[in-house]
């Protein structure tokens, strides 16, 4: 009688973090008033986000695709000269402010933490300046503060 082949063992792959997609979307996340939207319309070179001087000027995300400028890129498509050329691009999300509590429902809570699952990475926007003119949330600048807010902020909800 023949003996038994053994099953193969599958092949061990490398782990991957995240989900798999042909493109990347990455979150502007920060308090109120930190310059989320000023720097997404840095980034799309336009001004349709709103960034004015009060809490939760934006409150549905907007959002972008920002090309990736590559001379590399350039160069192949001066050399084979394709009938189509698509440049690599990433899209950004300008998303509310996120305040102490969210977690629970404060500010835009639920609908801000939504917004953030909807995205494959996060830019943390911090306000490192003091100006009495622009309103923060907290009363005081204290980038610190803000990025251990944050950071416990979607712990919170990640527990959920």
């Amino acid at each position: 009688m023949p003996a038994k082949k053994k099953a193969a063992e599958p092949e061990k792959q490398p782990w991957m973090l995240g989900r798999f997609s042909t493109h990347l979307k990455v979150g502007l996340v920060g308090m109120p008033n930190v310059g989320k939207s000023t720097l997404y319309n840095s980034l799309s070179k336009s001004n349709h986000a709103e960034a004015a001087n009060f809490p939760f000027c934006t409150i549905n995300p907007n959002e972008t695709r920002i090309f990736v400028d590559d001379p590399r890129f350039d160069w192949l498509v001066e050399k084979h000269k394709p009938k189509s050329e698509v440049k690599a691009f990433l899209s950004i999300v300008d998303i509310a402010g996120l305040v102490s509590g969210a977690s629970k429902g404060e500010g835009m809570g639920n609908a801000f933490l939504s917004h953030i699952n909807a995205v494959d990475g996060i830019i943390h926007v911090m306000r490192a300046f003091e100006d009495d003119d622009v309103i923060h949330a907290e009363d005081k600048v204290d980038p610190v503060r803000d990025i251990i807010t944050i950071c416990s902020e979607l712990r919170l909800k990640d527990i959920q």
